[in-house]
């Protein structure tokens, strides 16, 4: 559109720039701070101005402070270009500059180029100098020299004093110490005996049963085994186990010994022995022996003090302690063939080992009441020397034995009563008896009218629990006794009368 063509219109108002407002400036204030008059610029070189006021310059810098902070010499290289050796400086030999170094461009000139790592810059190390000691004093310096303050010097002398008298303390206290540990002229002061034995002590039944007891040595050929005896008669009868001489009495070649307390050996006969009660009598050759005093082992209850003397694992005149654990309880031993050895035990803890077996059991008055003969342990069984113990010993009641050795030394041989039956444990949960498994013909059982089937309860006064409970109850009688028996058959209970007979 042409200029003829643009419609008429007023300009717009245009706006003015605001007047500038200037203070007014107090004439100290002028004289203070305003421009001095003649000079154009900031600075000006004067030692007065001309409205006579001296400017306020600051003193001139340290060297330190020019050095780092003014402005370089004239020859040195900017920062701009790498420094040359020597020869004129081309834009083409720049390093910094693209196509300088071929292969390389400048990342600097490139924004968008990655960061590079560059390798470390190159150039010997200088290597480090320790530093040089210094100077040190002597004696002289620090006493006399004024180099150590006499304070300091004072309060080191306090220490080593105090520090040498602790020392000189603790080693007198030492030596001290250790002399008092012994004395030359020590001596031990008499003291009179330090315990008393009085009647029935423990000592004082040993020292007088052990005189009574032997230890019996058995050797067969090159083999040979040791137990114990007791001396029951003044003729020099000895009372033992059975199964302690039998090897000796089954081989042609054996020899038994007896040894005494105060070591006087002599050799032992055998008189007789019993296999089914385990006891023998030896019969020795000595002036004057020391005789056990027999007991009575009805008057033992249980809890009451025991002792055990003889010779376990060979060791001759060995006592222990213990308390009757039970009393008549039926033991089976090992016996010989057919022959059954069953006891009537007294039961006890005093420990009984191997060679114990024959040796005596006396009460708190030092009287015998029983041979030791089993143990019961845990390799086991409850045979004679077998296992070690463990507080299960069984020992013969003197009653019984009494009357064996009797038997023995009178005859040589011993005839127990018998029932005429075979037995075996039964209970039914109520109670317990020995059932008969069969009769012999013609014996006592089956002449009392004892069928195979029978429950044997009691014999006499004695309760039956089971097969080794009769046979020692059957064996307390003799041969000829009439005793009552008391079974139960097909679930009635019966009372026969038997007529006990010989084994």
């Amino acid at each position: 559109m042409s200029d003829e063509q643009e419609p008429d219109r007023a300009d717009p108002p245009r706006l003015r720039p605001r007047g500038l407002d200037r203070p007014v400036v107090d004439a100290e204030s002028a004289a203070l701070f305003g421009r001095p008059s003649g000079v154009e610029g900031a600075f000006g070189d004067r030692a007065t101005s001309s409205n006579g006021h001296s400017p306020r310059l600051s003193s001139p810098p340290t060297a330190a402070l020019a050095t780092a902070f003014g402005r370089p010499a004239a020859e040195t290289p900017a920062l701009q270009r790498p420094p040359h050796e020597a020869g004129p400086r081309l834009p083409d030999d720049d390093a910094f500059f693209d196509g300088a170094v071929p292969g390389r461009e400048d990342p600097w000139r490139r924004p968008e180029s990655r960061v590079e790592l560059g390798p470390p810059p190159e150039g010997e190390r200088a290597p480090a100098v320790p530093p040089a000691p210094g100077p040190r004093l002597s004696v002289r310096e620090v006493l006399f020299g004024r180099r150590v303050q006499p304070r300091a010097l004072a309060i080191l002398g306090a220490i080593a004093l105090l520090v040498g008298a602790v020392g000189g303390m603790v080693g007198r206290y030492t030596v001290e110490g250790a002399n008092s540990l012994t004395d030359p002229g020590a001596t031990l002061a008499e003291v009179s005996e330090g315990k008393e034995r009085p009647p029935g002590s423990v000592a004082d039944i040993a020292a007088r049963v052990l005189p009574a007891v032997v230890s019996i040595d058995v050797t067969v050929g090159e083999q040979g085994g040791t137990g114990s005896g007791v001396v029951i008669d003044p003729s020099g009868y000895v009372l033992t186990n059975s199964h302690v001489v039998t090897p000796a009495v089954n081989s042609p070649g054996g020899a038994i010994q007896a040894v005494f307390s105060d070591g006087t050996r002599v050799p032992a006969a055998v008189v007789g022995r019993d296999p089914k009660t385990d006891l023998a009598v030896l019969r020795v050759q000595v002036t004057n022996p020391t005789v056990a005093r027999f007991g009575e082992a009805d008057s033992l209850a249980v809890g009451d003090a025991v002792i055990a003397i003889g010779s376990p694992l060979g060791l001759a005149g060995t006592v222990t302690t213990g308390i009757v654990s039970a009393l008549d309880r039926p033991v089976r031993l090992d016996g010989e063939g057919d022959d059954v050895a069953v006891i009537d035990a007294v039961q006890t803890d005093a420990a009984i080992n191997p060679g114990n077996s024959g040796g005596a059991l006396v009460d708190s008055t030092g009287a015998v009441v029983g041979i030791n003969t089993a143990i019961r342990s845990l390799s086991g069984g409850g045979g004679q020397d077998e296992g070690g113990s463990i507080g299960l010993g069984f020992a013969i009641p003197i009653r019984d034995a009494r009357g064996i050795a009797e038997e023995l030394i009178r005859t040589g041989v011993v005839v127990h009563a018998d029932l005429g039956v075979n037995v075996r444990s039964v209970t039914d949960g109520r109670a317990d008896g020995a059932q008969v498994q069969n009769v012999v013909a013609g014996g006592p059982a089956a002449a009392a009218g004892i069928l195979e089937g029978d429950v044997l309860v009691r014999v006499g006064e004695r309760a039956i629990a089971g097969a080794d409970e009769l046979i020692v109850a059957v064996r307390e009688g003799n041969p000829g006794d009439v005793v009552p028996i008391q079974l139960v058959r097909d679930g009635r209970p019966l009372t026969v009368t038997a007529t006990l007979g010989a084994d």
